[in-house]
């Protein structure tokens, strides 16, 4: 029988793209209270099913494909740029293909403006007329209103007119932010990327015993299990290896430990990779909101994913990109890497920010360890020395060393020198991501 939290959810997933919801509706139509309602809502959201926007509320939207990430939504738009929504309220859940700015003739501009458009103009009341009979919606700068015939046009057509007291360049660049922003995020695995779902889990229930665990490992090859109760709520793992020595009828009860680690779809893959290498566990239930068991994230499989995704071309750069594009091996000496300080890696003193030293000593350690240890890794426990300043717009070199092995991990140090001088020290541990 299903829980009120999914039963909520499932009323939610049936409306109608647009229509909008209210915590005191969900609680009166599903019968139940304001604060199950309002938690369910607050999940909806995170599953990309509904968006809140300030002074418009909380609307059903189409839930975004990964591949359509990087379009914004008019609902989005409207909180990115903080607007008010003149009219066309029900047409804020359609996604912009593209934005026009509308700073030339009119004859010229309408040119470019299509369906799916969102036209960035002025006090300019014949564009966003235009504008809307072309299927586009209509962005008013400048903190300017609409006529009522405008605003009547853009409810008939559910297209949003909206209207914000930034001026056109400033839009512009927010709105260019955003999508480059959500472009980025569309290149970052999560553990829905990867999980395997509940129709090709094995698992155990809590009410079997450890000859069962033994037979399942026996006929799966698997060592490791996710066990459930209550019709599937996840209760925690077990491998083979914890039920060596037992007698075949001892009840798993008596073997395992509620809780443990557990995932949620929406987590980022390389946390939960953490969380794994961390508790040294290899495999993670997925869970919804309920603990409703929805398959399993294996560190077999999270490792692939990420070693793959390493190869693949990336659609926009982040923070680390910018920082480690900078520093390469330097082919004259073995194991050494030299970076360049460029501008950007410089805080409000003008010299390298404290965060970018740690982050290019600690890559340029992974780096070593890769290439001298034939692994991915893990760090962890790290203490880092700055012995002086390190100017901009010069060069840096890096001297890793790896000063003990073990069989999961290994401890390194990294010098860092600039102008022949030794401006840095890292010290730290790291595990091997092992499949």
């Amino acid at each position: 029988m299903a829980t009120k939290h999914e039963r909520i959810l499932k009323h939610i997933e049936s409306l109608a793209v647009g229509e909008k919801i209210s915590v005191r509706q969900i609680a009166k139509t599903i019968g139940v209270s304001e604060g199950t309602a309002y938690r369910a809502i607050k999940d909806a959201e995170v599953a990309g099913l509904v968006s809140t926007i300030e002074r418009v509320g909380t609307i059903r939207i189409e839930k975004k494909r990964k591949e359509t990430m990087e379009m914004l939504t008019f609902a989005e738009v409207v909180s990115i740029v903080d607007g008010q929504v003149l009219g066309g309220r029900n047409g804020l859940h359609k996604r912009l293909n593209k934005f026009v700015i509308g700073a030339m003739r009119l004859d010229d501009m309408m040119k470019y403006v299509e369906p799916g458009n969102l036209l960035i103009v002025g006090n300019r009341d014949e564009a966003h007329r235009l504008a809307l009979l072309a299927g586009a919606a209509v962005l008013i700068t400048g903190g300017f209103d609409a006529r009522e015939a405008t605003k009547q046009l853009a409810d008939e057509l559910s297209l949003p007119i909206i209207s914000c007291s930034y001026d056109t360049f400033t839009v512009a660049s927010m709105i260019n932010r955003a999508i480059y922003d959500n472009m980025i995020k569309k290149e970052i695995l999560r553990v829905e990327d990867v999980m395997i779902p509940l129709t090709q889990t094995v698992y155990v229930e809590l009410e079997e015993t450890v000859g069962d665990v033994l037979r399942r490992s026996q006929e799966t090859g698997h060592h490791h299990f996710p066990v459930v109760h209550n019709g599937g709520i996840a209760y925690g793992v077990i491998s083979s290896r914890d039920v060596i020595g037992l007698s075949p009828d001892t009840p798993l009860r008596q073997v395992i430990r509620a809780g443990g680690g557990f995932a949620k779809p929406h987590y980022t893959l390389a946390a939960s990779a953490h969380a794994m290498i961390w508790e040294g566990v290899h495999l993670l239930p997925v869970i919804d909101s309920t603990r409703r068991l929805l398959g399993v994230l294996t560190r077999k499989d999270v490792l692939k994913a990420m070693q793959t995704m390493q190869k693949q071309p990336q659609f926009s750069d982040t923070f680390d990109d910018q920082m480690f594009s900078h520093l390469v091996e330097d082919k004259e000496s073995d194991g050494a890497y030299i970076g360049e300080i460029v501008p950007q890696m410089s805080n409000r003193y003008g010299v390298l920010s404290g965060g970018v030293l740690v982050n290019l000593l600690l890559e340029a350690g992974r780096l070593s360890l890769k290439q001298t240890l034939k692994g991915d890794y893990e760090v962890e426990d790290v203490h880092v020395y700055f012995f002086k300043p390190v100017p901009i717009d010069g060069h840096v070199r890096f001297e890793p060393r790896v000063l003990s092995t073990t069989r999961k991990g290994a401890q390194s140090e990294v010098d860092m020198y600039a102008d022949g001088e030794r401006v840095g020290k890292a010290l730290f541990r790291a595990q091997m991501w092992e499949g």
